[in-house]
């Protein structure tokens, strides 16, 4: 039996690949943004032992990818409006 929280067993499977929030929303069953909400504690709550890594959303039409808040769910491109986005991608990976 699994004991982990779902918070503990997003940021194991963030140790292992990365994964946008979509995904992370597919293989555990929750709402997308409940996983922001658990991706943004991971983030804070980093010991040091692991870096936070995020690839920011990304415009599928246009490329722009210099969004003001890259843990956010845009639905817009700021550039050209387009609601072409790529999902922001999250990985943690250990220091040395």
């Amino acid at each position: 039996m699994d004991t982990d929280t779902t918070r503990e067993q997003i940021a194991d499977a963030l140790e292992s690949e990365p994964a946008t929030a979509d995904e992370l929303a597919e293989q555990f069953a929750i709402p997308t943004p409940q996983v922001y909400e658990h991706v943004r504690h991971i983030a804070q709550s980093s010991d040091g032992s692991v870096e936070f890594l995020i690839a920011p959303p990304t415009c599928g039409d246009c490329g722009f990818d210099d969004f003001d808040d890259p843990l956010g769910n845009p639905s817009k491109c700021p550039s050209c409006r387009s609601e072409a986005l790529e999902g922001a991608a999250f990985l943690l990976e250990e220091t040395t």
